[in-house]
C-alpha cells in the first residue's frame, strides 16, 4: 500500500511539472514558426536584406560575445548538462537563440529550427528545474523532457521526438529511464503548437498497397542509395567541423567569424544565381522555386542541389550564424535523393522521403528516432524502406556526427 501511494505521487508530482512545460515549450515554438514564416516572407519581399547579412552576422556575433557565455554551446551544452549536470543551462539560452535564429533567417543565412527548437526546449526546462529546485537527476529527466518537447513540437513528430531524447545522448544507445517523461512532454507540446493554429509541412509520398509483395529490386537500389546517403552526411559533419576550427584558427574574434561568413554567402548567392539555397529552404517565393517540397515531385532540380545546400548550410553555421542542421538536412537528403531516383529509374517521392530521413540518421547517429520521423511524416506503408535507409545510413556514415558531445559506448569501435 505504501509503495503503490508513493507511485502515484510521484505520478502525481511529474504530472504537475511536465504539463506547464509542454504547455511553455509548445507555445514557444508555435510563436517561432509563425515568426519564422513571417520573417521568410519579408526577406521575399525585400531582396536586398541579403546585403545586410554581414552587419547581421555581427550583431549575433555581439549578442553571443556580450551575452552568451555557455549559452553558446549549444545543443552540445544541453548534452553535456543531460549526461552529468556541471554549469549549468542558462536562462539566457532560449531567447538569445530565438533571436539569433531569426535574424539568421531573416537576412538570408541557410540553417534550420532543430538547434533552436532544442535549446528553446532545454532553456526552458532548465528554468522550471531551477525554480522547483528538483535534484539533479530529475533535472536530467527534465531537459531530456525539453528536449523530447521542442523537438516533437517543431516537426509535428512527437513520437520521433521523444526517442530522439532519449538516442541521441550515447550513440548505439537508448535511455528508457526516461521514456515516459519524454514521450508524454512531446505529445502535449505537440498537441499544443497545434492548438495555437500552427501547422506543418505536408509530403505525398505513395504507398503500396498492403498485399502488394516486396520489390527486391526496389529494395536493393534503396540499400545503394542508404550508402551514399551515409556518405553524404558524413561529409557534412566533418566538412562543418572542419570549417568551424578554420573560423576559429584564422578569426580570433569570435563576433566577426559571422561578418565573413555573411559575405562569402553573398559571394555564392552571386556564383549560383539563385535565393533557393538561402533560408530554410521551405517557402518558396517563386513558381519553379526549389524547395523542400517541390524535391518530392519535381523532375527539374539540378543534380548539384544538395552541395549547394550543403555549402551554404555549412558556411552559416560554421561562421557562427544561429539556427540548426536539421531542415537543411532534409533538404540535403531529398534533393540527393532526387537526384538518385532520376538516375536509377525509380519513384522520385520516395526517394526523397528516403534521403530526407537517412541523411539525418546518419548525421544525428540517430537511425530508430529518424525511422520513427519517416513514418510519422510519410506514412508507415514504407516503413521498411525507410527503416533500411536509416540503419544502413547509420552504419556507413562514419564515426562523427554533427553534436560532438554524443557519447560513445566503451566498447565502440
Amino acid at each position: 500500500m505504501k509503495a503503490a501511494t508513493a507511485q502515484f505521487l510521484a505520478a502525481a508530482k511529474w504530472l504537475a511539472i511536465l504539463v506547464p512545460l509542454a504547455i511553455a515549450i509548445g507555445s514557444a515554438s508555435a510563436f517561432f514558426l509563425w515568426s519564422l514564416d513571417a520573417l521568410t516572407l519579408q526577406r521575399f519581399s525585400k531582396p536586398w536584406l541579403l546585403y545586410l547579412l554581414p552587419v547581421a552576422g555581427l550583431g549575433v556575433g555581439l549578442l553571443y560575445h556580450l551575452y552568451g557565455q555557455s549559452a553558446s554551446g549549444g545543443n552540445n551544452l544541453l548534452i553535456d548538462e543531460i549526461h552529468q549536470p556541471g554549469v549549468g543551462v542558462p536562462r539566457r539560452m532560449a531567447p538569445l537563440i530565438l533571436i539569433g535564429t531569426l535574424v539568421t533567417h531573416l537576412f538570408g543565412g541557410s540553417a534550420g529550427r532543430e538547434g533552436t527548437a532544442l535549446q528553446m526546449g532545454g532553456g526552458i526546462a532548465a528554468t522550471f528545474a531551477r525554480l522547483l529546485k528538483l535534484d539533479s537527476e530529475s533535472v536530467r529527466i527534465l531537459l531530456m523532457a525539453g528536449v523530447a518537447a521542442g523537438f516533437g513540437s517543431i516537426f509535428g513528430t512527437p513520437i520521433a521526438g521523444a526517442v530522439f531524447a532519449l538516442e541521441v545522448l550515447i550513440v548505439g544507445r537508448v535511455q528508457y529511464d526516461a521514456l515516459i517523461p519524454c514521450f508524454f512532454t512531446a505529445v502535449l507540446a505537440d498537441w499544443t503548437c497545434r492548438a495555437w493554429g500552427i501547422g506543418h509541412t505536408h509530403y505525398h509520398v505513395d504507398v503500396p498497397a498492403a498485399a502488394a509483395p516486396l520489390d527486391f529490386w526496389l529494395m536493393g537500389k534503396v540499400m545503394f542509395a542508404a550508402v551514399v546517403f551515409g556518405r553524404a552526411s558524413s561529409l557534412f559533419s566533418i566538412v562543418s567541423h572542419r570549417l568551424s576550427a578554420a573560423f576559429q584558427t584564422y578569426i580570433p574574434r569570435a563576433e566577426l567569424r559571422p561578418v565573413v561568413g555573411g559575405l562569402m554567402i553573398i559571394g555564392l548567392f552571386f556564383l549560383v544565381g539563385r535565393a533557393d539555397y538561402l533560408g530554410l529552404g521551405v517557402l518558396a517565393d517563386h513558381p519553379g522555386a526549389i524547395t523542400l517540397p517541390a524535391l518530392f515531385t519535381s523532375s527539374d532540380i539540378p543534380a548539384s542541389a544538395w552541395a549547394w545546400k550543403l555549402i551554404f548550410t555549412v558556411i552559416t553555421l560554421s561562421s557562427g550564424f544561429k539556427g540548426g542542421e536539421v531542415t537543411p538536412l532534409f533538404f540535403i537528403g531529398a534533393a540527393l535523393g532526387n537526384t538518385l531516383a532520376h538516375a536509377l529509374g525509380v519513384p522520385v517521392d520516395l526517394f526523397a522521403a528516403l534521403g530526407f530521413v537517412a541523411i539525418f540518421a546518419g548525421a544525428t547517429k540517430t537511425p530508430l528516432a529518424s525511422t520513427l520521423l519517416g513514418m510519422e511524416l510519410f506514412g508507415a506503408g514504407n516503413g521498411l524502406y525507410l527503416a533500411t535507409a536509416c540503419i544502413i545510413a547509420y552504419r556507413c556514415s562514419g564515426s562523427k556526427g554533427i553534436y560532438s558531445a554524443q557519447r560513445f559506448p566503451v566498447n565502440h569501435n
